[in-house]
């Protein structure tokens, strides 16, 4: 029987601590073709007028989150989605996993581009265990490096969190309150079409994006969960409709708290003097801060 999504798991023992870090130094690695069909979609989904993708054309900052996708058979995923727990990543029994920000550093002169032939090698780096207000808490980061043939093309670092199961009783920890006054910004509504289709492309199966009565019936969400990955991809467009042509350097992220379908969120960025460093963040409808980052330029 699988216990790996038990829904009253809240705390983890010291024997379960000290089974989930041996798989610390675990590796994987998957290769890939930067095609342009999904390129094309992406563009789509974020209502981009981007001319058609050729071979050659540059792939737009974090887009390689488009490729490299787990793939695992219908028979092998659990009931939040994903695929059951344990092999590469390590099988948390915390039932809620977000993923909790990353850190991405390109390379110059080398970026991906429209009929690479790619290879991932990942590796976990670390599982650490903190005590949370309600319950445990499990971060799993994990090491990407990515090549293609002329070398390493991008390094980033993941990482993700994985939570005890929610409590009608928990208390609600407080919003942290957004920066006003953005040089940059940008509203966007979050509506299931919109995640399902980043689900779509990411092949996604996890439930909190698109099944409403599990997210709120078993995660004890408000509403559909938007996409971490996809709020810090749309801060990178934000760069990039601000400063068409901007090339990024490195970018870090950091989610604060998670934002539903049920509201617009809005986007905000502000550049240093010389643009070389960008400051954003996401908020949403009620002002509190959702996701920060930051993004350096060439």
């Amino acid at each position: 029987m699988d216990h790996s999504l038990d829904p009253v798991a809240r705390t983890l023992d010291s024997a379960s601590l000290a089974h989930l870090k041996t798989w610390v130094g675990t590796t994987e690695t998957l290769d890939d073709t930067v095609t342009a069909a999904p390129v094309q979609a992406l563009s789509a989904t974020l209502d981009r007028d981007d001319p058609p993708p050729r071979t050659g054309t540059p792939l737009p900052p974090l887009w390689h989150w488009l490729y490299f996708l787990p793939h695992p058979r219908q028979s092998a995923l659990g009931p939040d989605g994903h695929a059951r727990r344990g092999g590469f990543l390590p099988p948390v029994p915390l039932p809620r996993r977000m993923w909790a920000g990353g850190r991405l550093q390109w390379q110059p002169g080398n970026p991906l581009v429209v009929g690479d032939a790619v290879r991932r090698t990942s590796r976990i780096a670390s599982v650490t265990h903190r005590a949370g207000r309600t319950g445990d808490l499990l971060f799993v980061q994990v090491q990407h490096a990515v090549h293609n043939a002329r070398g390493l093309a991008l390094t980033e670092e993941h990482d993700i969190v994985y939570r005890a199961a929610a409590r009608a009783d928990d208390p609600a920890p407080p919003p942290m309150p957004a920066e006003q006054g953005a040089a940059w910004q940008r509203d966007i509504v979050p509506d299931d079409v919109l995640l399902f289709r980043y689900s779509a492309l990411t092949f996604n199966g996890h439930r909190i994006h698109y099944d409403r009565r599990y997210v709120t019936e078993v995660e004890g969400y408000p509403g559909l969960v938007v996409h971490g990955p996809l709020i810090a991809t749309l801060l990178v467009d934000l760069v990039r409709r601000q400063r068409p042509g901007a090339r990024l350097k490195g970018f870090r992220f950091k989610a604060v708290r998670p934002v539903f379908d049920l509201h617009p969120f809005g986007l905000h960025g502000a550049p240093s003097a010389d643009v070389q460093e960008v400051r954003l963040w996401a908020s949403d409808h009620e002002g509190g801060l959702v996701l920060q980052a930051t993004a350096e330029l060439w």
